[in-house]
């Protein structure tokens, strides 16, 4: 079931997100060479303390960090680790949740150590774009898999993989809450898109096959042929006159 958000119950999770839009522009300059993913995982847990916040990820099904650190080949739900430094060229995707008077907030970014190969930066830029062609979907009267659609075809036309077996859904009182939403689908389809409804729209794009799989760790999925792998999300909220991203300053 869809869970309809009144303004307040929207006002409410903005500060969620917005505790998160804040991780991750200040994250930002911590991302070089030679950093570990757990000293960033630390500061963002800092971070999320001292807005009044907590950690949306620490515990959740028993993941054990704030943030999840995804590298190069990487989907999704990497665990940052002392051992796993940043190299100049890695991409690295940073996706980080926060609570907020019992509401969450969800986004994700893919950040450069340096200087990256021109196959890289393109990658995270068209994945970028896609997010907000889903995002431009999320309109009352449209239909949700038109958010799917418009992803999808960003993504395909310039000649990468959306991934298949993660998606994106609904945020609010709960992490995940219905609906489910892909990064492909034939427009049209799906329920209609109502203003109330809260999504977390996440484009996780591979630079070659779709193919993923998880690692022995239990959370870690990785692209099945090696190839890099991007991810960008934001929290929106379908408001009368289209979609607000909440997770957006």
């Amino acid at each position: 079931m869809i869970i309809l958000k009144s303004l307040q119950e929207i006002e409410k999770i903005r500060k969620a997100c917005l505790v998160v839009a804040d991780v991750l522009d200040r994250i930002r300059n911590e991302i070089r060479p030679g950093i570990s993913t757990q000293s960033l995982d630390e500061f963002a847990e800092r971070l999320i303390l001292a807005a009044g916040a907590k950690p949306a990820f620490k515990g959740y099904r028993g993941y054990p960090k704030t943030l999840c650190t995804s590298l190069n080949n990487q989907v999704i739900h990497g665990i940052p680790s002392k051992t796993v430094v940043l190299r100049p060229g890695d991409i690295i995707s940073v996706d980080v949740g926060a609570i907020v008077e019992g509401f969450y907030g969800d986004a994700a970014m893919t950040f450069p150590v340096e200087k990256t190969s021109p196959e890289a930066e393109r990658l995270t830029t068209v994945t970028e774009e896609s997010l907000y062609r889903g995002i431009e979907q999320a309109r009352p009267g449209n239909r949700l898999f038109d958010i799917s659609h418009a992803v999808q075809l960003h993504v395909e036309s310039h000649g990468y993989s959306v991934v298949r077996e993660f998606v994106g859904h609904g945020i609010g009182r709960n992490m995940h809450e219905d609906p489910q939403i892909p990064n492909f689908g034939e427009p049209g389809q799906g329920p209609r898109i109502r203003a109330g409804m809260v999504f977390a729209i996440e484009p996780m794009v591979n630079l070659g096959g779709s193919a993923t799989i998880v690692t022995e760790d239990g959370w870690t999925a990785i692209t099945v042929d090696g190839s890099l792998s991007a991810h960008f999300e934001h929290t929106v909220a379908v408001m009368p006159d289209g979609p607000w991203i909440l997770t957006r300053k």
